[in-house]
Formats: structure tokens, C-alpha cells, sequence
């Protein structure tokens, strides 16, 4: 995947037939199915894809932080519960390996003329997604709080301990820090983006054995149970939802969090207006040579087991979800990959994480079982209840187990 904004002029002209109950989407008929994960810039997707809606066309969603876990089993359904999966770079791996989505090439070649090259995401030579924004976890910062105390935007791990020692010692806070260590998914994701920032391999190269235990991997474990020495008591149960409250209260002054989040932080409508202003985003601190952060993409693809004409609505419903006009008018959303894209301040952390070099997550077969393993085995060692040894040998075991059973280790 090529993060850009170049773009290419869109000609796709929406046809209108007199007596016929199209809307300006120009589709006759069919059933839009919509599932994808709950943040902003997907809720303002799915309200323009929602425009296409008529008495003959039918456009519905389901946006829940569970998207995950549901996508297989209801895309395995015939015909499929949604036709339209939202996904990201490593969430499309599950659908891919099940054969659950539809090559998009006819449709693209049809309808997908406002595309460029850089959202077409291509798996042996088809395309089989859509992207539409590139994502990554970065730094949030207090810009007032840390110029009040003479902190420098903090760059690497050890100066984010240093910036938060330094606000507990002037009394400004007691927990400075916050990001998402809710045990599970997003905190395992944290683990791999402060192992990306080492600049090590997850894997043996060319082969599925895990290869984390090493030096790196014991100072990842280190400088996530340094943050948790920062963050409040509470951090368990700190997802991207939970922390944007916490944040409006003033109670961080430095977060790791989602570039897909940062509009909001600064929205016109914040309920907290002063620290909207005074919110600003860095490339994610890191333990190595680069950013601390997975480079993403999030796009749609295609339901497989659904019938073409629910396929065709549901392409052309996404087009018009992610067009140029829907993107002009909700610029703060997202990092988007859509023409006509200039970056505006809510870009500014994860266009940071990208110049600094970070790394594409890991789009291989196998490291969704390591992500599982990590997140079942990571919570006893950040609560003090076993040492990082232990820690790195129950992950182990874990993905070892799931890999043999499913194929990858002998």
C-alpha cells in the first residue's frame, strides 16, 4: 500500500431517468448492508452512502467496536448478513483466507472512475478493497500544559517519562499519560506498535516462528509497564472511546491514540473548547529509530456470497460514501486517500509517523494469532503479577499452539 494524496480527475457522471424512482446515486434497485467499526469519519461515510436510500434501495449499517469478531460469521451466511465489510490492514486477512469477498475489478473499471491507483488494494493481482484513509496511532499533547512547564515535545519513550515525571513533580498531574491498554485487541496493539518502532522482525523472516524474545522485545515490555506507572489506576479499561472523556476533563496532557480520532479532539463542537485549541499531534514516541506506530489503511470491500445486484448497489453506495464531496465537507475526519485531499491539522500526527518512517502492520496470515496471544497475555504482567520473562514465554506457547493448529508451525 502507497500512502499519497496524488490524485487523478474524477468523471463519473450520475445518470437520471424520467418515471424511474432512482436516487441521484443512479441505482435501480438492491440492498446496502453496511458493517464496519464505530468512529467519526466512518459515521460520515456510511450518512452518505445512507443518501442512496429509496423506496427500491435499502442502506443499512451496523457500526460496532466488534465489527472484528462478527465479520467472518456473517459474511460466511448465504446469502451474507452484510454486503459491505469495512476493513483495515489486517482485518481484510480473516476474510481473504475464508474467500468470504469478491474480486472489485469490474466494478472499479465501471463504476470506481473518481479512484486512484493508491486506494486500490490489490491480493494476486485483484482488487479485492477500497481504501479511502490511512491511520495510525500517534501523540496527543497538552501544547499549553507542556510550554507552561518548559517540556519539549517528547520524541522518544524515555522523554515521555521524563515529560510526565516532570508535570507529577511540579503537582500538575499525578497520571499525565493515557492510551489504549484495555486488555485484548488494543492492547496488543500497543505491543506491536512500540515493537515496530525497534525496527525488529515480528517473525523469522520467511518463515511463521515467532521471534520476539529477544532484547527489543524486554524493552517494549518495560516501556509499556512504564506507562502504566503514569496512567491512571484505571488504564484497563482505557479504549479509543474512553479516553477522549478523559481527555476533555484535563486529566492527560499526553495520549497515545488513533489519527482516525484526532478531529474529534479538535472539533468546533468540542465540550471543552479551550483544550480543543490547545490539543496538538506528534509522531508516536518510539524505543528505536522510528515512530512507535503501525502504518494502516481502512477501506470496504465486497461481500462474496451475496447477489450481484446487492454487489453493484453496494459498490456504487460506497463510491458516493467516499467521494470527493463527502471528503471536502469532513476534511478533519480522517487522513483520507481520496482526490482532492489536502492535509489539514487533525493529519498532522500521522503524516508525522510517516515522514519519521514507521511501519506498515504487518499484513501476514499468521500475525493475527499472534495479536490474539498477545492481548490474552500481556494484562498479568502489566498488573505486577509475573515478570516480563514469563510474559514473553505465555505468548509464546499461545502462538506457537495457534499456529500449529492452524498449519503455519509444524
Amino acid at each position: 500500500m502507497i500512502f499519497n494524496t496524488k490524485t487523478m480527475v474524477a468523471a463519473c457522471a450520475l445518470i437520471a431517468s424520467a418515471g424511474v424512482a432512482w436516487a441521484d446515486c443512479g441505482i435501480e434497485s438492491g440492498s446496502v448492508r453496511i458493517l464496519s467499526n464505530d468512529f467519526e469519519a466512518l459515521h460520515v461515510i456510511a450518512d452518505a452512502a445512507e443518501t442512496c436510500a429509496t423506496d427500491v434501495v435499502e442502506v443499512t449499517r451496523n457500526q460496532t467496536e466488534e465489527h472484528k469478531n462478527i465479520q467472518v460469521a456473517a459474511l460466511t451466511t448465504d446469502p451474507a448478513t452484510y454486503t459491505v465489510a469495512v476493513v483495515a490492514t489486517n482485518s481484510i486477512v480473516p476474510l481473504l483466507n475464508d474467500d468470504l469477498i469478491r474480486p472489485l475489478d469490474d466494478l472499479v473499471a465501471e463504476y470506481g472512475q473518481q479512484l486512484t491507483e493508491s486506494q486500490l488494494i490489490r491480493v494476486d493481482g485483484k482488487i479485492m478493497a477500497i481504501a479511502f484513509m490511512a491511520n495510525a496511532q500517534h501523540l496527543f499533547y497538552r501544547e499549553d500544559i507542556l510550554a507552561e512547564n518548559g517540556i519539549e515535545v517528547p520524541t522518544t519513550y524515555a522523554e515521555l517519562f521524563a515529560a510526565a515525571e516532570t508535570l507529577r513533580a511540579n503537582g500538575v498531574m499525578e497520571t499525565p499519560l493515557s492510551s489504549n491498554y484495555m486488555p485484548g485487541w488494543n492492547i496488543a496493539a500497543e505491543f506491536v506498535n512500540t515493537y515496530l518502532g525497534t525496527g525488529d522482525d515480528f517473525f523469522v523472516p520467511g518463515t511463521a516462528e515467532l521471534a520476539i524474545d529477544n532484547e527489543n522485545g524486554m524493552a517494549v515490555l518495560e516501556a509499556m509497564k512504564q506507562m502504566t506507572e503514569y496512567m491512571s489506576a484505571d488504564w484497563a479499561t482505557y479504549d479509543s472511546n474512553s479516553q477522549k472523556p478523559v481527555w476533555e476533563a484535563g486529566e492527560a496532557a499526553l495520549s497515545i491514540s488513533w489519527g482516525s480520532r484526532a478531529g474529534a479532539y479538535i472539533a468546533d463542537d468540542s465540550p471543552a473548547p479551550e483544550i480543543a485549541a490547545a490539543t496538538q499531534f506528534a509522531a508516536a514516541p518510539t524505543v528505536g529509530d522510528v515512530p512507535g506506530a503501525a502504518l494502516w489503511w481502512d477501506g470496504f470491500t465486497i461481500a462474496k456470497n451475496i447477489s450481484d445486484e446487492d454487489a453493484e448497489a453496494s459498490f456504487r453506495a460506497m463510491m458516493v460514501g467516499i467521494s470527493p464531496e463527502m471528503m471536502a465537507a469532513n476534511r478533519d475526519a480522517a487522513v483520507w486517500l481520496i482526490e482532492g485531499y489536502e492535509p489539514s491539522r487533525a493529519a498532522n500526527g500521522v503524516i508525522a509517523d510517516l515522514q519519521g518512517g514507521a511501519r506498515p502492520y504487518p499484513m501476514l496470515p499468521y500475525m493475527g494469532l499472534l495479536h490474539t496471544a498477545l492481548g490474552d497475555n500481556l494484562a498479568e504482567y502489566l498488573q505486577g503479577s509475573e515478570s516480563a520473562e514469563q510474559a514473553i514465554a505465555d505468548i509464546t506457547a499461545a502462538y506457537t499452539a495457534a499456529a500449529t493448529e492452524a498449519g503455519y508451525l509444524n
